[in-house]
């Protein structure tokens, strides 16, 4: 069964990978361009893959074998991750950190539109320390569409700007020892606090997102227009009359949905509640991601499935490494798993030095942008900006070229 889920995992790999060519298949073969379409939805993947593996499982082993390893799983993280993508995109809090964003590019030396875009790409993905990584990747994203990721925008350019801000996320939630998945992964057992995350791997952080951002923004500021809220099509164009006990209540919703991030009967209870209020002061809104959400955390709780059964190899190379070895490998291997899932391997291993500790975790972060399995935000990025690029796919293989140079950025700030 072991090798049996290897081979569907990476299977399942090889789909993310051709995932746009479904689309192309769908044009020339209309008559079943709906399954095609389907297959051609790169959040979609793993979750079909996860069945996959449970109907394989179930002629194997049983099918009480089957459901008992699917029940075995943990889901917390996809349902947090839905929830949060919900929430953090909504009308009230894009626009009250639209504002914000909005002052604090009046003050820099930058025309209003570089410098929103700036921000974007660096201080929301900073933010992700405080308010968590998908929560920072659905704000950033939602701020840059209208700017970044639409027509008239070169491709390569779309790409380059997609693999900084996957990476920067990855990254900017290392200020914190609860933001960012892989850290909390390891934070209890290697006893790393906030503090100690900040004075390790904060600082660096910021010093390669500050890189990154400021690389591509000069690299985008001739394509760049009037700023976004100018832009009727934009989801931040929204009516100063949002009264401010709305926002308040959808900001407090956020906050206390990261404060019970671990307590998935809690923040779906207030999840729910949050619906009610929501339908209840309908004329502040705009239309709730769900289906967006939906579909990221369908992608999620399919890496949790698939991935459960890849520690018997994932294990075996992660102990066997030196610590220079072991950065180099972590940036590798987190390409084509959740660095999340690899932190937690190298949390079992019993005598780790410090060393091997910091460099499994600079090189599970530093390589959270290569791909769309690499870190958990990057699927939400993925479902929310898809439609700017052509054919309202994203490839693979443009992300990873993408994601090289910011992914170069963040490991030499890391490693050296």
């Amino acid at each position: 069964m072991q090798l049996i889920s290897a081979i569907v995992f990476g299977l399942a790999l090889l789909h993310t990978f051709a995932a746009k060519s479904f689309e192309v298949l769908a044009r020339r073969h209309p008559r079943h361009a709906g399954l095609f379409h389907l297959l051609g939805e790169v959040e979609v993947v793993f979750g079909f893959w996860a069945f996959i593996l449970i109907i394989v499982m179930a002629f194997v082993e049983g099918g009480g074998a089957a459901t008992a390893y699917a029940e075995s799983r943990h889901y917390t993280e996809p349902l947090f991750v839905f929830v949060v993508m919900v929430v953090a995109a909504s009308r009230p809090v894009l626009d009250s950190m639209q504002r914000l964003l909005r002052r604090i590019a009046h003050l820099l030396p930058l025309r209003t539109e570089l410098g929103l875009v700036w921000l974007g790409l660096a201080l929301v993905p900073l933010s992700g320390s405080l308010i968590t990584e998908p929560a920072a990747m659905t704000l950033a994203a939602l701020m840059l569409a209208p700017q970044v990721f639409r027509p008239g925008i070169p491709e390569a350019l779309k790409y380059g700007a997609l693999g900084v801000l996957f990476v920067n996320v990855s990254i900017g939630g290392t200020l914190t020892s609860y933001a960012a998945p892989p850290v909390l992964m390891v934070a209890t057992t290697w006893h790393w606090d906030s503090a100690y995350m900040a004075s390790h791997f904060g600082w660096k952080a910021c010093v390669a997102v500050f890189v990154n951002a400021t690389a591509i923004s000069f690299a985008l500021r001739r394509h760049l227009r009037g700023a976004a809220a100018n832009d009727p099509a934009t989801p931040l164009d929204v009516p100063d009359a949002i009264p401010w006990p709305v926002a308040a209540v959808h900001l407090a919703v956020l906050a206390a949905v990261v404060a019970l991030a671990h307590h998935p009967v809690l923040f779906l209870g207030l999840f729910l509640l949050f619906l009610g209020f929501s339908q209840a002061y309908q004329r502040y809104q705009s239309p709730l991601i769900l289906k967006e959400g939906l579909l990221v955390g369908f992608f999620l709780a399919g890496l949790v499935v698939l991935g459960g059964m890849q520690q018997w190899w994932l294990q075996a190379i992660v102990s066997s490494l030196g610590p220079v070895a072991l950065f180099f490998g972590a940036l590798g291997l987190t390409a084509i798993t959740d660095n999340a899932a690899l932190t937690y391997l190298g949390s079992l291993i019993a005598g780790m030095t410090e060393e091997a500790k910091y460099m499994l975790m600079a090189g599970a972060v530093a390589g959270g942008g290569l791909t769309v399995i690499a870190n958990a935000p990057n699927p939400a990025g993925v479902a929310l900006l898809r439609r700017g690029f052509r054919d309202e796919s994203i490839s693979a293989s443009g992300l990873l070229a993408g994601a090289l140079l910011p992914t170069l950025v963040a490991a030499l700030a890391f490693f050296l």
